[in-house]
């Protein structure tokens, strides 16, 4: 036995000593490199020729246009025009499940990127909603939908449909709540539209977790992505340009 813990020390010593090298760090300096158009001017033949074979197949996905924006859209709490439009999509999209949600919920990590004004592209979606989150159905009581708005106050805001109506105060508390003009009822049962990511309690919603009558979609073309994606082209076959507008759906004292 004192054989064999002698045989460790020894080897755990030359593993340590082999380790070693005559190499000292002696400081570290960076440097950003900026990429942008400049590049495209002369370009390098052999990135140019790597990818030839690829760019037309990317771009034959990205580019279709699948509808116009009125305006630039970014999201940012405690309220935005674009998490405003997300939310809407996706009470929006509950018709082709049957669904007819009192409200939706969009979280503001989820949106990625924002809509610049004019046509929007399959590539403009999935650069704004990149995830493989599918839209979801579920119900909560008056109370767990308080406690839902009471952690959304303590985030800032998130993403909520035409009709709720939140004021948080300063110190990141829930003031008052109120659905399509009315008072939260805390004995009412209210059905709630979200991505599956949220369903499941993440982003400090924790409220979602105790949810009832749960519908969540597994197939591809429930991905939110498409959701947005058949809005856009909905609006744009009625000759409609995609719009959304702070409304005063979240504000702070």
């Amino acid at each position: 036995m004192k054989q064999t813990i002698l045989w460790g020390i020894v080897g755990a010593t030359m593993l340590v000593s082999s380790c070693r090298t005559h190499y000292q760090l002696t400081g570290i300096r960076r440097t950003r490199i900026l990429v942008d158009s400049r590049y495209d001017a002369q370009p390098d033949a052999k990135a140019v020729a790597f990818v030839a074979p690829y760019k037309q197949q990317v771009d034959s996905i990205m580019s279709p246009v699948v509808g116009k924006i009125d305006h630039y859209m970014a999201a940012r709490r405690p309220e935005s025009d674009l998490s405003n439009l997300l939310a809407d999509i996706l009470v929006w999209g509950g018709k082709a499940y049957a669904e007819r949600p009192d409200f939706g919920v969009y979280n503001m990590g989820g949106i990625r990127a924002a809509f610049a004004k004019g046509s929007v592209t399959y590539g403009d979606v999935l650069d704004v909603a990149p995830f493989e989150n599918k839209i979801s159905f579920l119900t909560l009581t008056g109370q767990q939908v308080l406690q839902l708005f009471r952690e959304m106050a303590r985030s800032g805001g998130e993403g909520v449909s035409h009709g709720v109506r939140l004021l948080i105060g300063r110190d990141g508390t829930l003031k008052s709540a109120s659905l399509n003009g009315q008072p939260v009822d805390p004995q009412g049962r209210y059905r709630v539209v979200t991505l599956d990511y949220l369903a499941q309690g993440n982003d400090g919603l924790t409220a979602f977790k105790d949810k009832a009558d749960f519908v969540s979609p597994q197939n591809e073309q429930s991905n939110v992505r498409y959701i947005i994606i058949n809005y856009f082209r909905e609006q744009a076959a009625a000759g409609r340009t995609v719009n959304a507008q702070v409304e005063g759906r979240i504000t702070k004292e």
